[in-house]
């Protein structure tokens, strides 16, 4: 039995999520705590390792702690023998462990994993900062995403993935016993799993076999189901941004008066002086913040036991964006896609790339301007402002579709956002962008030549959501000035709430 084919329209109903696929009500899968994730493309949600050490929950606590042991095996073997490129690959590298279906992806579930910058940034650090590890003189614990404050390659989702890989015994055991509560003997298969723990005896990965919800195109996959409160959208708790955000709080919180008074005396000393008396700008106090960091490093220790102090804020911070998240990528894209496949032909439009990627848009158009779906596109009465989440939920609700649906290679215009596609010779390019976006002209130069072109093979549609009537200028104004004012590529969609059929009229 599949679990994989895409609903028909004719089903009235579309399968975008878990439970869609798996025939169950969302409500079990909340009830046991995982997060409804999207087997159609992955959702900009992460692992927070920060999570796993500010728990109260013992398990998760043990699962930090298994973190930070590995960490200290490779730092004690780099100290004593030093690591060949052999050893490198096989304890440093891992591939994305893409069955959970979170991350950076805007099409499907395949990312880079951990490659070897990950691998070398690792390496190099361990004698450095993570020297210390279990044996921190300021914050309370060893943290893994110390790595990222270093290393400005080093993101998010390199920490995320590091911290899935290790704890992905956990995680399939997690969904093994939700798979054999919940699913059919048709819904779940036994599947082998390589590296997923690691035995300190042989110093090597073990495989282990785990019984899986089986996904896939031939069902030859397996499903990952993730625990929510251990997730978060955006950013991890110790992170960068929050070094450079939280840089003044931080300072305020050393309690060593005279190293308080050093690093104030040295950022303010490094702040350009300006004739006109104008403030410094964002990017010169974040120039002067990096500075400081560099000649005081123990401001990474504060700023880490400045996060672990301030613990409660993260649990409180990761559940509203994992809620948000719910919001915007399940109950907004779910209700869209209801009354796409109930009110449009947009899940059964075929013809070639072209005409069906103008029909799809030109329907949501239509739903968007004229039948109140507007509304998704709003939270607390503002609307979205990521481009990224917008890619996605364009994403979500395209399928359902006889084309191949890829991300599009930077062909030296720059990267679009999708390729549609049917063979070499039909292929469109299909592109979702608002209107506050500050590189819009920028962007359709480069593509004019393409909107203009004839060939199927060299086709594209942009699709322009705007949101209030300044924008809708702007666009007019680059539209104009490109001649693109009657190219039929270029659909502007009329997000705005101010002019719209009120919600109960739609």
């Amino acid at each position: 039995m599949s679990t994989t084919s895409d609903a028909p329209a004719s089903s009235g109903r579309v399968k975008q999520y878990f439970s869609d696929f798996f025939g169950l009500d969302p409500q079990v899968v909340e009830a046991y705590g995982a997060f409804n994730i999207s087997l159609i493309n992955d959702l900009p949600l992460f692992i927070d390792p920060f999570l796993l050490f500010n728990s109260e929950k013992e398990e998760y606590q043990r699962l930090h702690e298994g973190i930070i042991d590995y960490i200290r095996f490779l730092r004690d073997k780099s100290v004593d023998v030093g690591i060949s490129k052999g050893l490198l690959d096989a304890w440093f590298r891992f591939p994305e462990v893409k069955q959970n279906w979170m991350g950076y992806s805007l099409v499907g579930n395949k990312g880079r994993g951990l490659g070897p910058e990950f691998a070398l940034a690792l390496h190099q650090n361990l004698n450095t900062v993570f020297a210390n590890f279990g044996d921190e003189q300021i914050a309370k614990g060893s943290h893994l995403e110390k790595l990222c404050l270093i290393n400005s390659g080093i993101g998010r989702d390199n920490i995320s993935d590091f911290t899935t890989n290790l704890i992905k015994d956990y995680l399939l055991g997690y969904t093994q016993n939700f798979a054999l509560k919940n699913l059919t003997e048709n819904q779940r298969s036994r599947f082998r799993i390589k590296k997923v723990r690691y035995n300190y005896d042989t110093e090597s990965w073990v495989s282990d076999t785990f019984v899986l919800p089986r996904y896939g195109p031939g069902d030859e996959d397996y499903v990952i189901l993730v625990p929510k409160d251990i997730l978060t959208k955006d950013d991890v708790w110790i992170s960068t941004h929050g070094l450079f955000a939280d840089f003044r709080e931080v300072v305020s919180s050393i309690s060593n008066q005279a190293l308080r008074a050093e690093i104030n005396n040295y950022f303010l000393s490094i702040l350009p002086r300006k004739k006109n008396r104008k403030p410094p700008t964002a990017k010169e106090k974040a120039a002067a913040k990096r500075a400081a960091i560099l000649k005081f490093p123990e401001l990474i220790e504060y700023y880490i036991r400045y996060k672990e102090d301030h613990g409660d804020e993260a649990v409180r911070v990761s559940d509203l964006r994992v809620a948000e998240a719910e919001n915007f990528f399940i109950a907004q894209v779910s209700a869209f896609s209801a009354e796409l496949n109930q009110d449009t032909e947009f899940y059964s439009k075929s013809g070639t790339t072209y005409e069906e990627c103008l029909a799809r848009a030109h329907y949501m158009k239509d739903l968007i301007e004229n039948k109140g779906c507007y509304r998704y596109f709003y939270k607390d009465g503002e609307p979205i402002r990521r481009e990224s989440d917008l890619q996605i939920m364009y994403r979500l609700v395209w399928f359902g579709t006889p084309s191949d649906v890829s991300r599009e290679v930077n062909d030296g215009r720059g990267p679009a956002d999708f390729k549609v596609s049917r063979g070499a010779a039909d292929k469109t390019i299909v592109e979702f962008k608002l209107a506050s976006n500050n590189q819009l002209r920028r962007n359709m130069e480069k593509q004019v030549e393409i909107y203009q072109e004839a060939s199927d093979a060299k086709r594209a549609v942009k699709v322009i959501l705007y949101f209030t009537a300044e924008e809708h200028a702007k666009v007019i104004e680059i539209m104009n000035d490109l001649n693109l004012s009657k190219s039929e590529g270029v659909i502007l969609i009329d997000g705005r709430a101010d002019n719209k059929p009120s919600a109960s009229k739609a």
